[in-house]
């Protein structure tokens, strides 16, 4: 009987996201029960490796107790620890990229460590990709509340994302209705529109933008006078961050040092803006959601498939099965290696049934 204790090094990367420390937790619960597996956690995603001193902590069932219901991570997280991209600052100021990921896996395996669990999104698992490809072991697990992962059916923290989006909204409607005003609610959504439209059709929305399909400003316009009667009505749109206009581009700004993204946001005054100009007499109102959709304890149903996905994560661990990533598909917890995870992004179908129902609904996307 091998006895030899082993360690796994878990990485929590990109945005932070509901039911991350319950991956965190469900990957220690499991490996406790191996009773051969040490769990390690690196602060800041790969930075906690690739920084001088080194940020390591050891996760044992004490720590990790009762972190489920928490938002954020235990780990704590960056989108600016990229091995292959890495920011390096400049005696100028400027920003260079290295690629520093023959020294991360280097450091990684000096360290003892016999796998890795990078917790993270798209960006996160085309780094996965990349590492096993050098000789890593690791495995992945989706995380984002955008949804934007292809190979599996859901990613933990979209239902707490819509759930938030959705009492926001709902919120929304009754001052909407009060004042016979516009309300104009932004989401995030950067490439893929799926926290917009399920929140559009949770919450009832009469229009939902999204960035798989271009808006025309007069039919948004047309849209909403048909909402008005004698100056009586009210309109609530939804629109995700990376919406635009057929004529137009996203609404973007150049993103902090170090980010590989640059940073989206004011589609709603933009659209606001627009409406304006086209000759919308209502009054329209914006509110933007931002962060808050990221934030917050988990809704139930994205602790449990946290939960779920860092119980099977460990137990590809345990048996060596490495360079895949964890997935729902069909209701049952699965797998699917990497280069099927990141093959494709998962963007909304124009033809998706999901959109012929918003439209059966009543849902105009400015088309």
């Amino acid at each position: 009987m091998n006895n030899t204790i082993k360690k796994v090094l878990i990485v929590t990367g990109g945005g932070d996201c509901p039911g991350l420390n319950a991956v965190i937790r469900g990957i220690v619960k499991r490996a406790r029960k191996e009773k051969t597996w040490e769990v390690w956690g690196s602060i800041e995603a790969f930075n906690g490796i690739l920084n001088e001193p080194q940020h390591l902590i050891r996760l044992t069932s004490r720590k990790v107790a009762g972190i489920h219901v928490k938002g954020g991570t235990i780990l704590k997280t960056t989108n600016k620890a990229n091995p292959l991209k890495y920011p390096v600052l400049q005696p100028d100021g400027s920003i260079r990229e290295a690629d520093r990921s023959d020294e991360l896996i280097s450091k990684i395996k000096s360290l003892g460590f016999d796998a890795v669990i990078n917790v993270g999104g798209d960006g996160s698992q085309r780094i996965s990709r990349e590492l096993f490809k050098k000789g890593l072991a690791i495995v992945g697990v989706p995380k984002t509340i955008d949804n934007d992962l292809q190979a599996t059916d859901m990613t933990f923290g979209f239902q707490t994302a819509v759930q938030i989006a959705t009492d926001a909204f709902d919120k929304l409607v009754t001052t909407a209705e009060s004042h016979h005003r516009v309300m104009i609610m932004e989401v995030m959504g950067r490439d893929a529109g799926w926290i917009a439209l399920h929140t559009a059709i949770a919450g009832g929305a009469e229009i939902c933008l999204i960035p798989e399909i271009p808006y025309d400003i007069n039919k948004v316009l047309k849209r909403i006078e048909a909402r008005y009667t004698r100056g009586k009505g009210f309109v609530n749109i939804v629109v995700a961050e990376g919406a635009r206009p057929k004529d137009g581009t996203i609404v973007a700004r150049r993103g902090e040092k170090g980010s590989e993204h640059v940073r989206l946001g004011g589609i709603a005054y933009q659209l606001a803006q627009q409406l304006k100009d086209a000759g919308c007499r209502a009054e329209i109102r914006e509110t933007i959601l931002g962060h808050i959709q990221r934030g917050g304890t988990p809704v139930a149903f994205d602790r449990i498939l946290a939960s779920l996905f860092g119980v099977k994560a460990m137990e590809l661990v345990i048996h060596g099965e490495y360079g895949r990533m964890v997935a729902l598909k069909n209701n049952n917890i699965s797998y699917v290696s990497l280069e099927e995870a990141t093959r494709e992004y998962n963007h909304i179908q124009k033809d998706s049934y999901l959109i012929k129902a918003a439209r059966g609904l009543g849902i105009s996307f400015g088309d």
